[in-house]
């Protein structure tokens, strides 16, 4: 297949995807500056293609900055910062910056290697990906050519080679699964449509172009049986950037319940960031707004929002799909959320007394991807019930900031009595080996407020109950109680039937 980016003798090779479909333009890029303006116009667009480019830039400047054997380190570390920063919602992009850089001290001709071997994996990465959701949604769909919206372009325009969603609707059309496909039109510079449906008829995969606004209805309408979009990054609790227009995408594909898949590369996965609300959103230019064919349709002096990107929530995204792996809802390569859970925690006999059998979440507490993810599972089972977390000493705490993190709610500590300055509120509970008091400042909860009380395990259910009425106490409204893990003999669920009860993972 014909690769969209390559390094040719001092010069990384492209197609300006700006004057597709009618021109089929090659750029030459020799400067960074030039790569730079490639880049930030979308000359050269999609997460995968924009990493490689990042690499590549890192190798002319390395092929720029050599003089008589000599590199100036410097001088491509400068570089790197300029490029990296050209698209900051694109994670690629600082990826494959940071990956050919890693080389910098070994020379230039180290640093070109890395790069043309980044740019060599990308194919076989978006294969194994697009092979991956391809058997995914056979799985998750009903038997027969599937009806599939796309949104942007996923395809080889986007990549090296192949593409990530788009390649996987070419998996399943060269297999004769695809009956249609609706792709959108796709705001900023209508990638959908110019780049996306060009690369159908390429291929003479059936379909038909809808404007952004008439996904949602096509779905709402029985017209669609699954939506496969790329991701431009995706955060560490599972939330996805893609192209404006895909949360709407999300939500009507799941008021539908049908599955809504994100086809992407490992690259893509960032753990640095917790979650969407970390990302920076790209504003593109008023003028492809106000403006049509170099003519204004909007009245002069017209403000505009034009992000380029949108943020997808975790709990709305059926799967996401990589060239090593499907994670989904909480789920990773099939393995449940509370396996992994069970996986991480280790049972103490007789302590902290004879007797008890301690739950020792330690372990569970050392993995952080597990910390995230059963976080993001207590925030969607409560979603729009609470407007703050209050967390309980001493191992609720670091579960309920989590939570707290995740839903961007303020978070409240109830602690052990005389830790606390000020007038407090008290409630006291009995312990499966003893008895203890909770606290919190009288003015913490704010009054009205719908609280989610967190904790990491319940047994006997006297300190979420305990918790339960300091919630009351400050006039506030409890909105759910959750904890990590759930000691079913104990039945402390019984004590806290007047409130809902999440847990993530039971023992008998």
């Amino acid at each position: 297949m014909e690769h969209a980016i390559a390094w040719d003798d001092g010069a990384i090779v492209t197609i300006d995807q700006r004057a597709l479909p009618d021109d089929h333009r090659p750029l030459r890029l020799t400067t960074i500056d030039e790569l730079i303006d490639a880049i930030a116009a979308l000359a050269i667009r999609g997460a995968p293609a924009v990493g490689v480019a990042g690499a590549l830039g890192i190798a002319l400047s390395a092929h720029l900055r050599a003089h008589e054997g000599e590199l100036d380190e410097a001088g491509v570390r400068a570089d790197a910062e300029r490029i990296a920063s050209a698209r900051p919602t694109a994670v690629n992009l600082e990826w494959g910056v940071r990956r050919a850089l890693s080389r910098v001290a070994d020379g230039a001709d180290a640093v070109l290697a890395e790069a043309l071997a980044l740019l060599g994996e990308d194919e076989a990465v978006n294969r194994a990906a697009a092979r991956r959701a391809a058997e995914f949604l056979r799985a998750r769909c009903a038997p027969g050519p599937l009806r599939i919206l796309t949104h942007c372009n996923t395809g080889r325009l986007a990549t090296v080679a192949w593409g990530t969603a788009l390649g996987a609707i070419r998996e399943l059309a060269a297999a004769g699964q695809v009956a249609e496909v609706l792709a959108g039109e796709t705001r900023p510079l209508l990638q959908g449509a110019r780049l996306t449906a060009w690369e159908l008829a390429e291929e003479g995969i059936p379909h038909r172009l809808c404007v952004d606004s008439a996904g949602p209805a096509a779905i709402a309408a029985g017209m669609v049986d699954c939506v496969i979009v790329g991701a431009d990054r995706v955060a560490a609790n599972g939330d996805v950037a893609n192209k404006i227009g895909t949360y709407s995408l999300a939500v009507a594909a799941g008021r539908a319940g049908i599955p809504f898949v994100v086809v992407a590369p490992e690259s893509t996965l960032d753990s640095r960031t917790f979650s969407g609300s970390e990302i920076e959103i790209e504003e593109r230019a008023a003028e492809e707004v106000t403006h049509h064919g170099g003519r204004r349709m909007a009245p002069e002096g017209t403000p505009v929002f034009n992000p380029a990107f949108d943020v997808t929530p975790s709990e709305l995204v059926t799967a996401v799909v990589t060239e090593t792996r499907t994670l989904v809802r909480g789920k990773e390569d099939g393995s449940g959320l509370p396996d992994r859970i069970a996986d991480r925690i280790d049972v103490i006999p007789d302590f902290p007394n004879k007797g008890v059998l301690f739950q020792d979440l330690a372990p569970f507490y050392a993995d952080a991807a597990i910390v995230r993810d059963t976080a993001a599972e207590m925030a969607r089972a409560f979603r729009g019930k609470f407007d703050c977390v209050l967390a309980l000493e001493a191992r609720g705490f670091p579960i309920g900031a989590a939570v707290a993190q995740h839903s961007d709610v303020p978070l409240i500590l109830a602690r052990k009595p005389g830790k606390l300055p000020g007038e407090v509120i008290s409630a006291g509970y009995g312990l499966e080996y003893g008895k203890d008091t909770l606290e919190v400042q009288a003015k913490g909860i704010p009054a009205g407020s719908r609280v989610l009380i967190v904790d990491d395990v319940l047994a006997t259910g006297g300190t979420l109950t305990a918790a339960a009425q300091l919630v009351t106490g400050c006039g506030a409204l409890v909105g759910g109680i959750a904890a990590i893990v759930e000691l079913d003999a104990l039945g402390g669920r019984a004590k806290l039937s007047s409130h809902e009860v999440f847990t993530v993972h039971h023992v008998a």
